[in-house]
């Protein structure tokens, strides 16, 4: 068994921003993330951020992660990358898998910042090679260089969906059209307005009913909805693809918090089941603690301001504070606070009161 002050595990922006506080408190930490690369999706981010100067407001998401990450370049610091978190327990020892050897590590503090993953859909054929998650097809084309297909339909018109179906058009593929279940566009309408403009048309109340093909993809049956949701009867057709996008939404990996026994609820407005937090983001489980995605789907730019908090309150937990705890955390809360306050923040604060309030089953 190896001892450790703090285990973070995920290197996410949540991850390596608790990081930098933890560090910068002298609080010697371990960070686990099963990628051979840290910072979780912001490195295949090719965009522009929106927002305010401090949460790095026009700069392009793998280069957030870049200064993310040389923020925790520190010899208090020890990185695990390429390793997994096969087990996590109430006495915080966490069961590691990484060189083909597992290791016990046990900590003081444990922070779980597993980030997310992505929903699908559920229709006839939906295994046929062709059918990506948007976040599959960033990882091919910003981090490998390889093209999805030739032609393609985008299955949701989220912030993600209109951002990957431009970065789709810019590598050359044809994205023959987007489209949305509900009556309306679910992202900004700056990112929607751009996407028409290159003539790319949105179909909203449409969904896909199958996908066509043998051996892989090679056309997609969508069919229309009603104001309930329903099939129309013969508003089927099918459209000549050999590759579909689905950007549905997130799902918070709250996987090894169930493990260890934390209180977990489901919050549609969160994205499904999500640990139960007091204030300082500590589950029902004493010691550890849970920031990002883990704990709701938001933009990064939230996630980063919670993984700050939390290294905050850890180091406040562990009689270490911050040499500027309570400036940085006022700082936080507040740029927190101004981006929940957002249009896309509704729907987060929405789901934090139903947890607040106990609206929600409990598992």
């Amino acid at each position: 068994m190896i001892k450790k002050e703090l285990i973070i595990i995920g290197g996410g922006p949540s991850g390596l921003c608790a990081a930098k506080m933890a560090v910068d408190a002298g609080i010697r930490v371990l960070l686990i993330d099963r990628s051979p690369k840290l910072g979780g999706q912001l490195i295949k981010q090719t965009h522009k951020f929106f927002g305010s100067k401090a949460q790095y407001a026009k700069t392009r998401g793998f280069d957030i992660a870049r200064l993310l990450i040389d923020q925790v370049k520190n010899p208090l610091i020890e990185i695990l990358q390429e390793a997994t978190v096969v087990g996590l327990y109430e006495d915080k020892v966490v069961t590691v898998y990484h060189e083909d050897t597992y290791t016990k590590y046990q900590a003081d503090r444990v922070i779980v910042a597993t980030g997310a993953s992505e929903k699908f859909l559920a229709f006839e054929n939906n295994d046929l090679p062709g059918i990506y998650g948007a976040g599959a097809v960033q990882t091919l084309m910003n981090l490998y260089g390889v093209l999805p297909g030739q032609e393609i339909i985008m299955v949701g018109s989220g912030n993600i969906g209109l951002i990957v179906s431009y970065q789709l058009l810019q590598a050359g593929v044809h994205v023959k059209a987007i489209i949305e279940a509900a009556p309306s566009i679910g992202g900004y309408k700056v990112h929607a307005s751009k996407i028409r403009r290159l003539g790319v048309p949105i179909w909203t109340q449409t969904t896909v009913q199958k996908a066509i093909g043998k051996d892989h993809l090679e056309a997609v049956e969508l069919v229309s909805l009603d104001e309930k949701w329903r099939p129309i009867d013969g508003s089927e057709r099918v459209e000549k693809v050999d590759a579909l996008c689905i950007s549905v939404g997130l799902s918070p990996m709250h996987q090894l918090l169930s493990m260890v026994n934390a209180k977990t609820k489901y919050v549609t407005e969160l994205g499904g089941f999500v640990p139960v937090i007091d204030a300082h983001h500590q589950t029902s489980v004493p010691g550890i603690y849970a920031c990002g995605d883990a704990v709701g789907i938001e933009e990064a730019s939230s996630a980063m301001m919670e993984g700050y908090l939390t290294g905050l309150y850890v180091c406040e937990d562990m009689c270490k504070p911050h040499p500027e705890q309570q400036t940085l955390k006022d700082k936080y809360e507040h740029e927190l606070d101004m981006l929940r306050n957002g249009p896309f923040g509704i729907k987060t604060k929405i789901g934090l009161e139903k947890l607040r309030k106990g609206e929600v089953h409990a598992k």
